[in-house]
């Protein structure tokens, strides 16, 4: 059962942030969405050092000097990964760059749930290969380690429903298919994970390279995608604040829980 919640508590994340859109009768302000991209930022990143390469590199502590191999390896293959699926899959960054004229064959709302969709692999999973190396009896891993990973994804996932929620509604969509939409952007996170615990067999000898494969996947999105939006316009330093905090609250979390 602690494996369950586990898996379920970042897609719950994304449920509650979606179910804004029942509450809050505005769309997000400029202010508030750059506060709430910069503090998922955060906790991405800390969730990137703390839950996934310092676990990589404890893993492959018998190699010595050489631990430090496959984190590298496995965090270059997770930025190339995200890197060509960033290239494949429209969505709102590079559309923005597109020359005026240009039309997407998508319409801004698929493109958006793309976008969050494409945030939301490496979530999925990280949390998988962290709780299928639970599940296997690594030592290395903790049942507490592992529920701080899931927590602080959720924490970060309920920004990320509202930002999706919110804009559809402001658009004119229903209520309901905006929070539809949003808690859809989050399916990816539980099936991703259980995909990843089923092949635990294969995942557990590669588990120092797929640690840090997670990893190197989050901090593209994050670099990619996040800290440009949260950056954009005047008075940015407010998703500088809020990233400090998501980072600051992730790294309490595994602290203290791990």
């Amino acid at each position: 059962m602690t494996t369950i919640y586990g898996i379920l508590l970042p897609f719950f994340g994304t449920v509650m942030g979606a179910g804004c859109v029942f509450f809050l009768k505005r769309s997000l302000g400029t202010q508030v969405q750059r506060a709430l991209t910069g503090f998922a930022a955060g906790v991405m990143v800390a969730a990137s050092i703390w839950s996934l390469l310092i676990p990589s590199m404890e893993q492959a502590a018998d190699m010595g000097k050489g631990a430090v191999i496959p984190a590298a390896a496995g965090f270059w293959l997770g930025i190339l990964f995200l890197l060509i699926l960033d290239r494949l899959i429209p969505h709102l960054h590079r559309n923005a760059d597109q020359p005026e004229g240009v039309k997407s064959g998508f319409g801004r709302t698929t493109m958006l749930l793309l976008a969050v969709t494409l945030h939301n692999i490496p979530e999925g999973m990280a949390v998988g290969v962290v709780y299928a190396g639970f599940l296997t009896g690594n030592g290395e891993i903790t049942a507490a380690g592992a529920l701080a990973l899931s927590l602080g994804i959720a924490i970060q996932n309920f920004p990320e429903g509202a930002i999706i929620s919110m804009p559809l509604r402001a658009e004119g969509m229903k209520k309901g298919q905006a929070f539809l939409s949003g808690v859809l952007s989050g399916i990816v996170e539980p099936l991703g994970a259980v995909l990843t615990i089923l092949a635990a067999q294969f995942v557990v000898p590669a588990l120092p390279y797929l640690l840090s494969f997670a990893a190197g996947a989050m901090l593209y999105v994050v670099v990619e995608e996040l800290i440009p939006e949260m950056s954009a316009g005047k008075h940015s330093n407010i998703g500088t604040v809020f990233f400090a905090l998501g980072f600051s609250v992730m790294m309490v979390l595994d602290v203290v829980l791990g």
